[in-house]
């Protein structure tokens, strides 16, 4: 085996060990004048940071200030920065918990972070943060990565966000010459005296405080970003509606576009000066048409000269009217509920009413219920409408009043997918089968303008023989008897029957024999 040409001598092993251990002696001789400048740094960046909670707090105490003043236009900005401060709040605490942890590590249970004993107490940071079991100086990285990435993700300014994000950086540290960097949380905590570890955690505490007043004073500022800045003025009428029924009134708001409240325009209209400073003008309606009106408006400045701005505008007034529909056809039915709808152009519905003579009409939200009560007499609908304050005749609507149809009457079964299905007369034929298993007849209008049933009372059927005659099953209700049913169970394809003398009463209280019905068994 060929002899280790590096092998060292006894001599220079010790020469190496020697040098070793005083290197480690001079890594752990931390002056303490050292020691004294980290606790007056830290001491100082603690003031920093109760002055910069002072003006924080003061930022977000103006912009709930001014929520309260104007929620529309403040409070989005101010739960913002509430969220903002929640956020803060949070990653402040964890900052102080570290320190708390550390101090204790390096003075026992009894520790006091504003007055550390072992203060330059090598391990105690590096063990709290550098721990693999629960890498705690790398979860305080991510934490501050995200808050870093939030606030910059609110400040709009670029200059603020660039020193935000310098202020909280994470970024490893690269020595030249080296390919990997050492990582934010070894760079701080590694091999670092006690009171210069909770330095620089309250460094980084200050550092968060910083970042949350830029963001907190950007909020406060964007409250009027959106303010429109003008440099012309105008003169503006804002009618409530250019269409007024005879009799009503019309009435327009005439503006000047960023108007000084302190010194109102004088306002003049066709002439004359209006009555009011607040540029209503109003004027009752006697006849229907098209009507302009125009005027202008004199604003006076602050070196005594008046501009004057010119305007003009029109109304349209109509003739009183409603609208009054009947929902299932145009007439109305005696003895049911007919869906009426009632509406009077230009008027909330909670201002209309109408009455009916020859029955009664109530109100069911936007809808109206007629019921009449004498078939063959008209029904007169009469509406009328609050307006300026004032209830006004609209129109008057008559409904002729017809009894309801007779119905028709079938056969209910049910088919192969289990579907309800009527076997009507004229049909095709239904199977033997089938018809022993129906539960028997009703009867119901169902045509496209009217869905209603009817109570079906009693009904006959009547079958023939080959001679002819004629046997008769009666029924009382709507269910097929046994004796109809075993009628039923003897007969062959292609005979028939007939179902007749149905007797049904419907809504209004009328009971009226219906047409017959044909039966072809299958």
């Amino acid at each position: 085996m060929a002899a280790n040409n590096n092998r060292l001598s006894p001599r220079q092993k010790m020469i190496n060990l020697m040098y070793i251990v005083l290197t480690a002696m001079l890594a752990l001789n931390v002056s303490s004048d050292v020691l004294n400048g980290f606790t007056q740094v830290e001491s100082g960046l603690t003031r920093t940071n109760d002055n910069v909670e002072q003006r924080n707090a003061a930022l977000l105490e103006s912009l709930r200030s001014f929520s309260e003043q104007n929620p529309d236009k403040g409070l989005p900005w101010y739960e913002k920065a509430a969220e903002v401060r929640q956020f803060t709040d949070r990653i402040y605490r964890e900052v102080d918990s570290i320190k708390y942890l550390i101090v204790s590590k390096a003075d026992g249970k009894n520790a006091d972070i504003h007055n550390i004993v072992n203060r330059d107490d090598l391990e105690a940071a590096a063990v709290i943060m550098l721990n693999p079991a629960n890498r705690r100086g790398e979860s305080l990285r991510h934490d501050i990565d995200a808050y870093r990435e939030y606030l910059a993700s609110i400040v709009t300014d670029p200059v603020k966000r660039v020193n935000i994000e310098a202020a909280l950086s994470t970024d490893p540290a690269v020595a030249p010459g080296e390919l990997a960097g050492t990582t934010w949380e070894e760079m701080k905590f590694d091999n670092q005296p006690v009171v210069a570890a909770v330095t620089l955690l309250t460094k980084l505490q200050n550092d968060i405080k910083y970042a949350e007043g830029e963001t907190l004073a950007t909020l406060l500022a964007n409250v009027d970003a959106g303010d429109v800045r003008v440099n012309e003025l105008n003169a503006f009428v804002i009618p409530q509606s250019r269409f007024v029924m005879r009799g009503g009134r019309y009435q327009a708001n005439i503006v000047l576009a960023a108007v000084d409240t302190t010194q109102r325009p004088a306002i003049y209209v066709n002439g004359s000066l209006l009555a009011n400073d607040q540029g209503v003008y109003e004027t009752v309606t006697g006849a229907t048409g098209n009507f302009d009106y125009s005027g202008y408006l004199e604003v006076p400045h602050g070196d005594g000269t008046v501009t004057r701005h010119d305007f003009s505008s029109s109304y349209t007034v109509i003739e009183p009217t409603a609208t009054v529909s009947a929902t299932m056809m145009n007439v109305l039915y005696a003895g049911i509920d007919n869906p009426i709808s009632i509406s009077v152009p230009g008027v909330a519905n909670a201002n209309v009413s109408a009455t009916m003579s020859n029955g009664t009409l109530t109100r069911h939200g936007d809808q109206w219920i007629a019921r009449p009560a004498n078939v063959g007499q008209e029904a007169v609908i009469t509406v009328n409408a609050e307006m300026d304050g004032r209830r006004m005749d609209m129109s008057q609507t008559r409904f002729r009043v017809r009894k309801l149809p007779d119905p028709t009457p079938f056969i209910i079964y049910t088919d192969a997918q289990g579907n309800r299905e009527r076997y009507r007369s004229g049909s095709g034929g239904i199977a033997k089968g089938t018809l022993r298993q129906s539960p028997g007849i009703e009867a119901a209008i169902d045509d496209e303008l009217l869905n209603i049933s009817f109570n079906v009372e009693s009904f006959e059927t009547v079958f023939f023989d080959s001679m002819g005659n004629a046997s008769i099953e009666r029924s009382n209700g709507a269910a097929f008897s046994p004796r109809q049913l075993d009628r039923f169970a003897k007969m062959r394809p292609g005979q028939r029957f007939y179902i007749s003398a149905v007797k049904a009463s419907g809504p209004d209280g009328v009971t009226r024999t219906l047409a017959p019905i044909e039966v072809i068994v299958k």
